[in-house]
């Protein structure tokens, strides 16, 4: 993947696999990544993270195109 003319946006949502669905079928989106933010646990589990204790949110990370589609 060329990423050089490509931006990058860092969302948390609650559910990743939720707002994962919806920006991959979006034109000019090249990649999304899902993943945790914030938090005070070095590399938790998901387990973890979903009871809410380990201060984390689920994220996606977003590479697109902004000659195809903007952040706004």
């Amino acid at each position: 993947m060329n990423t050089e003319n490509l931006e990058l946006a860092t969302l948390a949502g609650g559910c990743f696999w939720c707002t994962e669905a919806v920006f991959q079928r979006l034109k000019g989106v090249e990649q999304v990544l899902s993943g945790f933010t914030g938090g005070n646990i070095k590399n938790p589990a998901y387990r973890e993270i979903i009871t809410g204790r380990t201060g984390h949110a689920e994220a996606i990370q977003i590479r697109f195109n902004p000659g195809i589609i903007s952040f706004q």
